[in-house]
């Protein structure tokens, strides 16, 4: 005869919670339901709602910080970029989430005479060389870019890729003083120095002589920082692409010269030309978008931004959750997985085909789970099924990540 459980551990807590924060909103009935179809545990919502307090939500951010910590020991990471001039690559990035307006007060957001909309800013820190996650942040979404952007911590032999909206003349000075390289996106109306005159440059009217750009400049800092400035013409598609989207986000009109500007990718660099050329400057800076689609396959497979009217302590814990499962995902699967069939079969596994497979078939996660620790260099059969429904497809004319990250360490 089947004896119920009637003791909730905060370990059954812990895997009712993640599980149930990829399906979307994860209310207190639908984690008493799991509890009892997957651990045979019989609780009210009243019972797991008591649970759901602020020790809780230090319990899930240990959590989260030792599942952060572990080290992906993997002989897969290419040496190419283990003899690289870089100890670690970092992203860093931020999505936003709405939240309900009783969170406004925290959280802050947009607010007028007719509506009020709360809002958070999600920051993460990623290194595409480890593919590891260095850090996550829930911040009010009045905390912007530029104020999150002193707070990552850096170390010798880094490289920062970051866009334009962290680009802090002291940051760049701060990676220098670091032995650190960053690539930053040019900002519009920054002033930059001719380092011999000290005069202002008209990056413009130069563009429009020279037509590409790859010279050291000086910024206009307290130190008056020594950096290389990269200009690159792109097609005319992709110039007005971005003059489209520009019109559409600016809230005034853009100048002119914004919109002339757009004809070019603009870099600042620390990276010397001995390093890298234009060319491997680019091909490096490319590898950012690799956050980009890890944010777009947090909201479009995992559901990340999908929330209800939760409190403060529940929209913690409700996130936590989603960390520590996209952890998983990634480190613990993605990684290890890719490797194996990057090995054995020539194939690349598809990040966002393999959270998007993983959150329809949440069975499959302990399986595969148990046979990547348990795995003797053979392809099993959980592993053939994401060869064929989670792999790249062989186009000619397209690269994949993985190649693109073989090329710019080549």
């Amino acid at each position: 005869m089947f004896k119920r459980v009637r003791v909730l551990t905060p370990t059954n807590l812990l895997c009712a919670i993640c599980t149930e924060s990829t399906k979307g909103t994860t209310s207190y009935n639908d984690l008493a339901s799991q509890l009892e179809s997957e651990e045979g545990i019989s609780v009210t919502k009243q019972a797991v709602w008591k649970k759901v307090k602020e020790p809780c939500m230090k319990f899930f951010i240990q959590i989260l910080e030792h599942t952060i910590a572990r080290k992906v020991n993997s002989d897969e990471i290419g040496q190419l970029r283990k003899s690289g001039n870089y100890k670690r690559i970092l992203v860093q990035d931020s999505t936003i989430i709405k939240l309900p307006c009783r969170l406004f007060e925290i959280f802050s957001g947009v607010s007028n005479g007719h509506s009020k909309v709360c809002n958070a800013r999600i920051q993460g820190i990623y290194d595409i060389l480890a593919e590891q996650f260095i850090t996550f942040s829930i911040d009010p979404y009045s905390k912007n870019d530029l104020k999150a952007a002193p707070e990552i911590i850096l170390q010798e032999g880094d490289l920062v890729l970051r866009d334009r909206g962290y680009l802090i003349m002291d940051e760049i000075q701060r990676h220098i003083d670091y032995c650190a390289h960053c690539i930053y996106r040019y900002k519009y109306g920054m002033i930059i120095l001719d380092p011999k005159t000290k005069k202002i440059i008209n990056i413009l009217k130069l563009l429009k002589t020279e037509t590409k750009l790859d010279m050291e400049v000086m910024l206009n800092n307290k130190e008056k920082t020594i950096v290389r400035l990269v200009a690159n013409p792109v097609n005319q598609e992709i110039a007005n692409n971005r003059r489209v989207k520009a019109k559409k986000e600016k809230k005034a009109p853009p100048s002119k010269e914004y919109l002339q500007l757009l004809s070019w990718s603009i870099f600042i660099t620390t990276i010397p030309q001995c390093q890298a050329d234009p060319t491997k400057l680019f091909m490096i800076y490319s590898l950012r978008w690799r956050i980009e689609i890890i944010f777009k396959s947090w909201k479009s497979n995992i559901g990340f931004d999908k929330i209800h009217n939760v409190s403060y302590i529940q929209l913690h814990v409700l996130l936590l959750a989603r960390f520590i499962m996209i952890l998983i995902f990634f480190q613990n699967i993605f990684q290890k997985c890719k490797a194996i069939l990057k090995k054995y079969t020539g194939k690349f596994l598809s990040l966002l085909k393999l959270t998007h497979y993983l959150q329809r078939n949440p069975s499959k996660i302990p399986i595969l789970l148990n046979e990547i620790n348990n795995n003797e260099g053979e392809i099993t059969k959980s592993i053939s099924a994401l060869k064929r429904y989670c792999s790249y497809e062989n186009r000619r004319n397209k690269t994949n990540y993985e190649q693109q990250m073989d090329m710019a360490f080549a």
